[in-house]
């Protein structure tokens, strides 16, 4: 599997993936000119994102109507490294649950390949310009 990330000026970056593309940018108020989500952003959003898709095939699984599922996510900073440092994700089903329904359909949430991607880290290897040989390496 694999993506790239291009640079579009400024505080632009897109990413493409097959035939799918995703403009990220930063805010204006930190040099950006907000032409799409920060890579931060895009972080939670895809922790949500999975939770959200997992929570709705356990509906679809369970004949739960996925009209009006949401997931509404917040995060604060940490520093030391800078980093998110912590993420609330709050799923919003406007139906009534047993509370052995409820129990399932969170530990499935949990179970969303984000989130554990994040629970066990990945190891993340950066290496500049991998495949070329030459003197600009």
């Amino acid at each position: 599997m694999n993506l790239t990330v291009a640079y579009h000026g400024g505080t632009r970056y897109d990413i493409t993936s097959g035939r799918h593309r995703v403009v990220t940018d930063q805010p204006e108020e930190d040099g950006g000119h907000n032409a799409g989500m920060s890579p931060v952003e895009l972080f939670v959003g895809s922790v949500a994102g999975c939770v959200g898709y997992f929570v709705g095939q356990f509906c679809a699984r369970h004949d739960i109507s996925r009209e009006g599922l949401a997931v509404d996510a917040e995060w604060e900073m940490a520093e030391g490294p800078h980093r998110v440092g912590t993420m609330v994700l709050a799923i919003r089903l406007p139906h009534r649950l047993t509370p052995e329904m409820k129990e399932r359909l969170l530990k499935v949430a949990h179970g969303c390949t984000v989130h554990q991607s994040l629970s066990g880290a990945p190891a993340v290897t950066i290496q500049l310009n991998p495949h070329t040989t030459g003197v600009h390496s």
